[in-house]
């Protein structure tokens, strides 16, 4: 079953951002994730606080999400997302084909 990654990103510092933003793409992609939502406009209509940079990463699997997060190339780049931005990171299972 589909399994989305979903990021609520506050940057901290542009420098260290860029260059995450730069090594993250083809980690993911070499997990078999594909962005649906990388930092667009978004427009909170209910609730809540304004929105923060939101991304979200399509998997083909919860399994396949987890081992990218897991992997050692991208042990990397969490090193400088550590420095680099504040988030929110969710894990959610999408719903199963309706036959």
């Amino acid at each position: 079953m589909t399994a989305y990654v979903i990021s609520e990103v506050e940057p901290r510092d542009a420098v260290l951002f860029e260059r995450y933003r730069a090594l993250a793409p083809a980690i993911i992609a070499r997990y078999g994730g594909r962005y649906i939502v990388r930092g667009g406009e978004a427009d909170v209509v209910e609730g809540g606080p304004p929105a923060k940079t939101i991304v979200i990463v399509e998997f083909h699997t919860m399994a396949r999400a987890r081992e990218w997060y897991r992997s050692p190339e991208y042990a990397e780049a969490l090193k400088l997302r550590a420095g680099a931005l504040d988030r929110r990171l969710m894990f959610v299972e999408g719903v199963s084909p309706t036959p």
